[in-house]
């Protein structure tokens, strides 16, 4: 029996929900629509013209480019070709882009106008890159000199070519955003990407009568494939942006009726904290969904008396697991605060020692997954992808603890745990208790170099607008609730925290800023 039988990969995944769904609408993203054939038909065209172009099969083609429905084309048409997705942060500067380049060996770049001149300055630095493929973003843009623009793709009329691509093949290589010097490509297959998939509609309740807000940025897997790809499996409507700031998220979810969205933290509190936030402006919203970093409680208490008819997830997970790893549900959000819940339908998880034997409750261990999610391992790096797996488990790089429950808890990365004068802190610890002063917008603790202490633990604060409050009431109010070797020896005003598109707080940005401080 030949294997395309019974094969099931990303480009099936769209021509079988097109199939459906015809005359759906799947895709709104500025002022284009597509219904769900006119996606498939034109997903096909796509993989035709990229082929065309001699993008081939198994080949990296990279993508810097903010959210668009040129972003979600390019990302269909590249799984229907067999070709591997390499989506790049566009925050980096353009020698982190050219490392992605040359370690992934990309002989394509697609871009956008707005990043266009960065794509030009990476590719420049020592690449393999021979071709520029532009697309078009949410608001009207001419297509980029130089470049073989979105509509040429489109307009040939060669049948794609029927390469047979299987759901163990190869989907993408998604470099890791850590502190490390080099990233880390993780490489996905188009199984361990759908079985994330399935765990996602079971455990998320993604339905296909959904309105879906996509907001955070596409290049980072949360979005992409925790949201983006499982609600075109089942045929909901994407409403996608490239514009993440409050007024305009509120406009979209009152204008498209959205009944689902996904944000980090940070951008729930901002649209907490933003004047045009009315009952209004959210009746439609059903689903709120958060994730890519912790949500501090006294937020959490805030949304769900603001949000009152919205149930809310927390997701976990990382890069490597496609990326979702457990889920808390809205019926535990208040009964288990700050919980990231269990593991989902196809992950089995453990909390344990240095050992490999499981904690008890309450004790801090390392978070370690087994599933068919999970990463074959990192792209031309044996030894760390050796590393990650020793064991035979998925090492997360996560501290935790799990309660009898077996409700996980992330207490830190191991990288941000801080050591103190002999004495572990957690930062989210800390960060817990100072984001109970009601001047506090946001904050993130630190460990800076000490010579007493080794290392000091730091709150960085910002405040709620007209809030006064000064370091010293931040320090007395840690010391009346926590142990004196938790609280801050550093208190540090600003007027923002540093942040990656999807959310997530840069705490690195935040030592080497106040490193050399007095």
């Amino acid at each position: 029996m030949h294997t395309s039988i019974r094969r099931q990969t990303l480009g099936d995944v769209l021509r079988r929900s097109a199939q459906r769904f015809p005359a759906k609408t799947a895709i709104i993203c500025g002022d284009t629509q597509w219904t769900y054939a006119a996606f498939d038909a034109l997903v096909s065209r796509c993989a035709a013209g990229l082929a065309k172009l001699g993008v081939q099969q198994g080949e990296r083609v990279a993508i810097l480019a903010r959210n668009s429905h040129g972003f979600a084309a390019i990302r269909f048409a590249l799984a229907r070709l067999g070709a591997v997705l390499v989506p790049i942060n566009f925050m980096l500067k353009a020698d982190e882009v050219a490392y992605i380049l040359r370690h992934a060996e990309a002989r394509f770049l697609v871009t956008d106008s707005g990043l266009a001149e960065l794509a030009r300055a990476a590719a420049a630095l020592q690449t393999q890159v021979t071709a520029f493929i532009w697309i078009p973003a949410e608001d009207p843009s001419v297509p980029a000199a130089g470049m073989h623009p979105f509509d040429e793709l489109l307009a040939c009329q060669d049948a794609p070519p029927q390469n047979h691509v299987d759901g163990g093949d190869l989907l993408q290589i998604v470099y890791t955003s850590g502190t490390e010097s080099s990233p880390k490509g993780a490489m996905l297959t188009h199984d361990a990407v759908l079985w994330q998939y399935t765990s996602c509609i079971a455990d998320a309740e993604i339905h296909s009568n959904d309105v879906t807000l996509h907001a955070l940025p596409l290049y980072h897997c949360a979005q992409l494939d925790v949201f983006l790809g499982p609600n075109i499996y089942v045929g909901s409507t994407n409403v996608i942006t490239a514009k993440p700031v409050p007024d305009h998220l509120l406009a979209l979810i009152e204008a498209c009726k959205i009944t689902s969205f996904f944000a980090a933290p940070t951008v729930w509190i901002s649209i907490l904290r933003s004047p045009a936030l009315t009952p209004d402006k959210i009746a439609s919203l059903a689903k709120g969904y958060y994730g890519a970093s912790i949500m501090p409680v006294e937020v959490l208490r805030e949304l769900a008396s603001r949000f009152t008819k919205v149930r809310l997830w927390n997701l976990y997970g990382q890069t490597e697991i496609a990326p979702l790893a457990t889920m808390l549900g809205p019926e535990d959000q208040l009964r288990k605060p700050g919980s990231c819940g269990r593991p989902v339908l196809n992950v089995e998880t453990r909390v344990v020692n240095d050992d490999m034997q499981d904690v008890v409750p309450g004790e801090i261990g390392e978070i370690v997954h087994r599933s068919p999610h999970l990463m074959l391992g990192y792209f031309k790096d044996d030894a760390r992808t050796q590393a990650a797996f020793e064991g035979d488990w998925f090492h997360s790089g996560d501290l935790g603890t799990i309660d009898a429950e077996g409700y996980i808890s992330v207490v830190d990365r191991k990288k941000d745990m801080i050591k103190s004068g002999g004495e572990n802190v957690a930062s989210r610890e800390v960060e817990e208790m100072i984001y109970r002063l009601p001047q506090v917008s946001e904050v993130a603790v630190i460990g800076l170099a000490d010579p007493q202490w080794v290392e000091a633990v730091t709150a960085v604060v910002v405040l709620k607008h007209g809030a006064e409050l000064s370091a010293d009431a931040v320090i007395e109010f840690c010391r009346q609730h926590m142990a004196s070797f938790k609280s801050p020896k550093r208190v540090i005003f600003a007027d923002a925290l540093p942040k990656n598109p999807s959310g997530k707080l840069l705490k690195r940005e935040l030592r080497k800023q106040f490193s050399a401080a007095p």
